[in-house]
């Protein structure tokens, strides 16, 4: 079965950090560019980070920057998302989508642009 898989999402306090992770199964991500994106109860999905099929193109949301670091390891087949100081604001399910892109050093935060595939993704709680 051809899907991602998200992981590492948890409950955490203010200022602690998570880092998700993003696993492709049954294809591999080398081709792929990856989002990662998170929708908090009662608003529209948002994208966060993305990374270009090759790693050297990265991009973030203002939101995020300077606190989350995307990264992929191709040799695990497997996309990361590293997240420091959170904040009670980055609360949300984080979801993880893949799509190949005709310019490969691209990458898509864009939420309603069609991706390849999409996880069902993992909850992150920040909250004392």
């Amino acid at each position: 079965q051809l899907q991602l898989v998200e992981s590492g999402g948890g409950l955490v306090q203010p200022g602690g950090s998570l880092r998700l992770s993003c696993a492709a199964s049954g294809f591999t991500l080398d081709y792929y560019a990856i989002g990662w994106f998170r929708q908090a109860p009662g608003k529209e999905r948002e994208g966060v980070s993305c990374i270009s099929s090759s790693g050297g193109s990265k991009d973030y949301a203002d939101s995020v920057k300077g606190r989350f670091t995307i990264s992929r390891d191709n040799t695990k087949n497997t996309v990361y998302l590293q997240m420091n100081s959170l904040k009670p604001e980055d609360t949300a399910v984080y979801y993880c989508a893949a799509a190949v892109l005709a310019v490969q050093a691209m990458c898509i935060m864009n939420p309603y642009v069609d991706m390849d595939y999409w996880g069902k993704g993992t909850l992150v709680t920040v909250s004392s």
